[in-house]
């Protein structure tokens, strides 16, 4: 991965992460890694732990931010979901699953997006 998408991608979650502040959810995780992946965001509103996959892009010419989240990557977004519960110990009463979508430094967050 070049630097400047590194770049673009920590802008946005940094984006993405500032948007859950601004609406009060607590921030559990950023960026947490096992052999399996990387969840880019854990938040949590009241009982619901919220796992928010972040997709940052320049320009809409491979398509929007949202269409990079396929089905492959839902499934693996979901197991290290599970993961994330096992190893944090964390008890939610409810779990979902957002997406960020990042273009030219405007953030749109899909709750419950799949």
């Amino acid at each position: 991965m070049t630097s400047e998408r590194r770049a673009l991608g920590m802008a946005g979650e940094e984006l993405a992460t500032s948007w859950y502040e601004r609406r009060g959810y607590d921030i559990l995780a950023r960026n947490w890694r096992c052999r399996q992946g990387e969840l880019d965001l854990v938040v949590r509103t009241g009982a619901t732990v919220v796992f928010c996959e972040v997709k940052s892009r320049s320009s809409l010419r491979f398509g929007s931010p949202f269409e990079a989240v396929t089905s492959d990557k839902r499934r693996r977004l979901r197991a290290l979901a599970a993961a994330w519960l096992r190893e944090s110990g964390t008890r939610a009463g409810e779990i979902r699953f957002d997406v960020a979508g990042v273009l030219d430094g405007e953030v749109e967050v899909v709750e419950a997006a799949f």
